[in-house]
Formats: structure tokens, sequence, C-alpha cells
């Protein structure tokens, strides 16, 4: 891993395969159902024309909708908690979290980027992604043994690994740190960052804020390669990214 990337933590040794759960301040149940953008504006962020997409667009999609659950880990990242509970993140770090995130990964060789994806929602963004940046996706359930079975047939060996949720692809998070890799981890307030190297704060549930994100991330790996300009924009489009599931699909995930 390039020297100027800080660890947010140290990996934990003997991870167990499900992710350890982290100190909760509130014990009320997630909510992961598609959130209303906000109406407020964030005072302490940056004026809407420093955001890689204007301030609505962002709000709208519900990136910054967190869930009833905060650990201490995610505490920087969170702006304020609403009335019925729900914690904010900080679009702007967000915003540029992502930014870091797309100058990371195009320092490697598009196709020695994996990036796995067990929540049913990011599927479709995730295979987006990797369609367009050359990324390896590994989505579905991620089979023991991808990373770090030599004995494999299907093994792979990537130099660094993007996670949708540090929980939902514990065993991925568990075998990259077994072998060594850098850990990207796109993490909302409920998610710890144990093994996790660089963490992007958002809404990691919504389907639209999928899509979003994974847009803007293909979008800033495309440009920080020099393969699409300062002003352009992916060919495909954030509709594009969003999953597109059935009732029976929505009602299982």
């Amino acid at each position: 891993m390039p020297e100027d990337e800080g660890k947010e933590n140290q990996p934990v040794e003997d991870q167990e395969e499900e992710a350890v759960e982290a100190p909760l301040e509130e014990t009320t149940e997630t909510v992961s159902t598609e959130p209303e953008a906000e109406e407020e504006t964030h005072g302490a962020q940056a004026p809407e024309e420093t955001l890689l997409l204007p301030r609505d667009t962002l709000l709208s999609a519900g990136i910054h909708i967190g869930t009833r659950m905060k650990t201490l880990d995610m505490e920087p990242f969170i702006y304020r908690v609403r009335p019925d509970g729900l914690f904010v993140l900080d679009v702007k770090k967000t915003d540029d979290r992502i930014r870091a995130t797309g100058k990371f990964l195009s320092r490697y060789e598009p196709a020695r980027v994996a990036v796995a994806a067990t929540r049913l929602y990011a599927h479709e963004p995730v295979k987006k992604f990797c369609q367009l940046t050359g990324a390896t996706p590994l989505i579905g359930r991620f089979i023991p043994g991808q990373l770090s079975n030599p004995q494999y047939s299907s093994r792979i060996d990537p130099e660094i690994i993007l996670v949708c949720d540090p929980r939902a692809d514990a065993q991925a998070v568990k075998e990259a740190s077994k072998v060594g890799i850098p850990i990207v981890a796109l993490c909302s307030t409920d998610n710890e960052f144990a093994g996790v190297d660089l963490v992007i704060p958002t809404n990691n549930k919504g389907r639209r804020a999928l899509a979003v994100v994974f847009w803007l991330l293909a979008r800033q790996v495309l440009r920080e390669r020099g393969e699409l300009g300062a002003d352009r924009d992916p060919p495909a489009t954030i509709e594009d990214f969003e999953a597109k599931v059935t009732r029976e699909d929505d009602e299982e995930g």
C-alpha cells in the first residue's frame, strides 16, 4: 500500500467470519429503505460547487442517511442525528473520501482491483463499475478461500479490494487482511473499521445511494487515469448503475 495512505485502523488478528459488532449508542433496528432527501443544508460544509455532484442530487439519493445505530469508529463522519433517530453523515466528508479513493484505486492495474458485493442492491453498481474501470467483480456470496487458499481453482490475486459493507462482506475483509492487501470499504453509521484501511462514509444499503457512489467512483478513477476528461462523465448514467429488482427480490433484500 502507498506510504501516504494511512490506515483507519489496524487489522484484527483471527477475525471471525462474521464482523464483530461495535459498541452501539442506540439499540433500535437499522433502517435500509430508500430515504427521502434532507431539506436542510449542512451549514458546516463547503459550498455546493466544490462537491462532485450538486448537493441536492447527493441528498435526494440519500448517500448521507445512516441508520439508528452509531459506532465510535463512525462518529467523526456523523453530522447530526434526526428527530426520528437516524444518524446523518457529513456529505462533504463523503465527497472527500470518494475523491481520495478514486486517486488511490487509479494507481493499481485495473484487473488487480477487486470489488466485493454481497448485498443485493450493490450487485448492479459493482458490475457497472467493473465494466467501466476494468476491475474484477466478486458479486454475491464470497466463497471462502477465494483470496487465501492457493489450492482453490477460482482463487484470485488482487492487489487491493473494495467492499460494499464490512459486515456483509466480512469474509472478504477477513481474507484480504490475511493475505495483506489494502481494504477500502463503504461504511454506514453502524459499521466498525476492523481490518479496513480506507473508509468511504456513506449509505451502503440504499439502492440509489449505492448507484451514485459507484458512478462517482468510476468517474473519479477514469479521470485520475487520464481516460476521461476533467469535465466529462462516463458513458453510463447513474440510472444504469442502479439495481433493477423485482418485487420478490426487493422483499428478499
